[in-house]
């Protein structure tokens, strides 16, 4: 594999992630608990959104066939898409998404911190934007983890058990191949088990505060990441998603 395919790949799974979240955090839109919590949401998936941009773009310039990111975000088939399948599961209650987004930012969080270094000027780039959005998320969601699991006896309950659902995902978020493999020694992409410790370390520490259990070490889904294969839910995202895109080419606001 060249540095150019692995890069656009690279690019491809990053803009995935962040634009199918985003999406299903939209979807709390009008829908949260409070009015305030209801904001929040909104404004992170905006951020996810704005991250998924970047990535994209820089994913189309890569390509150099004349594609833009919104070629991609709404002109692609389900298979063609690289996200993990952590971040198209539905949406669930709150203990749920906020479970979820502490996965995935904690994650992100000492992910950019890596990219921050990389040798490729534009990620690294993206990369200190992305982490000052990233800090507010984990801040979010660890303060809601600890008072949903150490608060009634429902919330405790329903962390716990979206943790327990969630847990065989992660496993797919520290999961490399030859297009991590190819990046790594070109000085460019993060090798991601030298974040498994950092977020193992700062999980246990969130959940051990929020009187909640962490999962031991088990059996996990294979990443959809690598090859494509998707759950059943991505592709009702994208019907809903990519719609008027498909039925209006060219629409424009």
């Amino acid at each position: 594999m060249d540095l150019k395919e692995a890069l656009f790949k690279y690019c491809l799974r990053l803009g995935d992630n962040n634009l199918i979240l985003s999406h299903r955090l939209s979807e709390w839109c009008s829908n949260g608990p409070t009015l305030e919590e209801d904001v929040a949401l909104t404004n992170i998936a905006l951020d996810k959104l704005g991250q998924a941009r970047f990535f994209l773009q820089y994913a189309a310039e890569i390509e150099g066939k004349g594609r833009t990111e919104d070629d991609l975000a709404y002109l692609r088939y389900e298979h063609e898409f690289f996200n993990t399948k952590l971040v198209e599961l539905p949406r669930g209650d709150f203990a749920f998404t906020i479970v979820r987004e502490l996965i995935n930012d904690l994650f992100d969080l000492f992910f950019y911190e890596k990219l921050l270094h990389s040798k490729d000027e534009k990620l690294a780039g993206i990369a200190a934007k992305a982490l000052k959005e990233v800090k507010y998320h984990v801040r979010h969601a660890s303060s809601w983890i600890i008072r949903l699991g150490d608060g009634t006896e429902e919330s405790h309950r329903r962390s716990q058990n979206a943790i327990n659902e969630l847990w065989p995902y992660t496993g797919e978020l520290f999961m490399m191949d030859d297009v991590d493999k190819t990046l790594i020694d070109a000085g460019i992409g993060v090798d991601l088990a030298s974040i498994k410790p950092l977020w193992d370390s700062k999980m246990k520490e969130i959940l051990t505060e929020a009187t909640l259990q962490m999962p031991e070490a088990g059996w996990m889904q294979n990443p959809s990441k690598f090859n494509g294969v998707h759950t059943e839910h991505l592709g009702y995202i994208l019907a809903e998603m990519q719609y008027l895109p498909r039925a209006y080419p060219g629409a424009k606001w």
